[in-house]
C-alpha cells in the first residue's frame, strides 16, 4: 500500500504535474491570443476590400495554434539554456544561440551522412529522429561544457561585463567556425535536411475541424512531443535527483554549497551541459521542421528565446516554458493576421512581439513568474 502511494505521488509530482502545467499554458495562451485576434476583428472588420477578418481568423485558427505551440516549444527549450545558467551564475550566456545553431548543424550532418550512404529510406523514421536529437544533445552539451571551461570559468571572479563580452566573442567565433567547416567540407552555407526523401516525415496529416480542413506537419508533432518529454525529464532531473538538488543548492548559495561538500565546478559544468543539450535538441528539431539552416540561423531564435526567458522570469524554469509558449503563440497569431493590414504585413511581427516584452518589463520587471528579490545591504 505504501509502495502504491509512493508511486502515485512520484507520478503526480514528476509526470502529471508538469504535463498539466504545459497543457494549462498552451490552452491559456491559445485562448488569450484567440480573444486578441477576434478583438482586432471587431475593431477592424474589413482591413482590406472583400476581406472579412473574422472569417479569415476562423479558417486559420487551428493552424495558427499548432504553429504557435510548435515554435513556442522551440523557444522554451532554448530559453531553458539561458535560464539555467543565469539561475546558477547570474550570467547571460549569449553564446547559447550558437549552441542552438550547432545542434542544428550536427543534426544535419547526421541525416546527410546517412542519406549519402544510401540508408535513409531503409531507416525507421522514429529511430532516425531519436538518433538525430540524441547526437545533437550530446555534441551541443559537450560544446557548452568546453565553452564554460575555456571562456567563462577563468573569468568567474571578474566584473559581470567581462564574461558578457567573452560570451559575445565566443558567439561570433562559433558561427564563423561552423561556416568555415561547411565551406571546406560542402562548399555550401544553406544546409537542407533531406526530409523530403522520407514520406513518413514529409507527408502532412489532414484532419477536419468543423468545416475547416487542417494539414498538420508530422515534424511539428515530433517537435511538440519531443519537447514535452524532455521538459518532463528536466523537471525530474532538477527536482527529483541528487545532482538536481546540488545544482539548486549552488544556485542559492555557491559558498555554502561548497562548504557542504558539493563540487561547485562540477555542478556548474553539469548545468551548462544540460542547457546546451536542450539548445542542441531545439536546433535539430528546428532543422527538421523548417528544413533549411545556416551558420547564422541561431541569432534570431536565440534573441527571441532570451526574450521568452525574460518574459517568463529569468532564472525560473517554469517561466521559460510559459514565456516560450506565449511568445510563440503571439508570433504565430500576428504572422497570420498582420498580412491582411495593407500598411503592416508579416514583417512587423517582431515589432509587436518585443513591444509586449517592453510592457511586461515596465509593469513587472521580474517577468510573469519571476519573484522580486531585494538585495541586502
Amino acid at each position: 500500500m505504501v509502495s502504491n502511494q509512493a508511486t502515485s505521488s512520484w507520478l503526480y509530482r514528476y509526470v502529471v504535474l508538469p504535463l498539466g502545467q504545459m497543457l494549462i499554458f498552451i490552452v491559456g495562451a491559445a485562448l488569450l491570443m484567440t480573444l486578441f485576434a477576434y478583438a482586432l476583428a471587431v475593431l477592424f472588420p474589413t482591413p482590406r476590400p472583400n476581406i472579412i477578418l473574422a472569417d479569415q481568423i476562423g479558417r486559420q485558427l487551428p493552424g495558427m495554434i499548432i504553429s504557435g505551440v510548435t515554435i513556442g516549444f522551440v523557444y522554451a527549450m532554448i530559453a531553458l539554456g539561458y535560464t539555467l545558467v543565469y539561475g546558477v551564475l547570474k550570467f547571460i550566456n549569449f553564446a547559447h544561440s550558437e549552441i542552438f545553431m550547432f545542434g542544428g548543424v550536427v543534426g544535419f550532418e547526421v541525416i546527410r551522412r546517412i542519406a549519402d550512404a544510401g540508408f535513409l529510406e531503409s531507416w525507421s523514421p522514429l529511430l532516425l529522429v531519436v538518433l538525430i536529437v540524441i547526437t545533437s544533445m550530446i555534441c551541443s552539451g559537450l560544446l557548452a561544457v568546453i565553452i564554460e571551461r575555456v571562456a567563462y570559468r577563468p573569468l568567474r571572479g571578474a566584473p559581470r561585463l567581462v564574461p558578457l563580452i567573452s560570451a559575445i566573442g565566443i558567439s561570433f567565433f562559433l558561427a564563423d567556425a561552423v561556416r568555415a567547416f561547411e565551406a571546406v567540407t560542402r562548399n555550401a552555407f544553406k544546409l537542407t535536411y533531406p526530409v523530403s526523401n522520407i514520406p513518413a516525415l514529409s507527408t502532412p496529416i489532414s484532419i477536419q475541424i468543423g468545416t475547416t480542413p487542417v494539414n498538420i506537419r508530422v515534424t511539428s508533432i515530433i517537435v511538440i512531443v519531443a519537447a514535452m518529454l524532455m521538459l518532463v525529464a528536466l523537471n525530474y532531473f532538477v527536482n527529483g535527483t541528487k545532482l538536481g538538488r546540488g545544482i539548486r543548492a549552488v544556485s542559492q548559495d555557491m559558498s555554502t554549497a561548497s562548504l557542504m561538500g558539493i563540487n561547485v565546478n562540477l555542478m556548474i559544468s553539469l548545468t551548462f551541459f544540460v542547457g546546451g543539450a536542450f539548445g542542441g535538441a531545439a536546433g535539430s528539431l528546428f532543422g527538421l521542421n523548417v528544413g533549411t539552416i545556416d551558420p547564422f540561423v541561431g541569432f534570431i531564435p536565440g534573441l527571441k528565446a532570451f526574450t521568452a526567458a525574460v518574459l517568463g522570469g529569468i532564472g525560473n524554469v517554469t517561466g521559460a516554458l510559459l514565456g516560450g509558449l506565449m511568445l510563440g503563440m503571439l508570433e504565430s497569431f500576428l504572422s497570420g493576421i498582420l498580412v491582411y493590414f495593407p500598411a503592416l504585413g508579416g514583417r512587423y511581427t517582431d515589432i509587436f512581439t518585443f513591444l509586449v516584452l517592453i510592457l511586461v518589463l515596465i509593469f513587472r520587471p521580474s517577468g510573469l513568474l519571476g519573484e522580486r528579490v531585494d538585495e541586502k545591504v
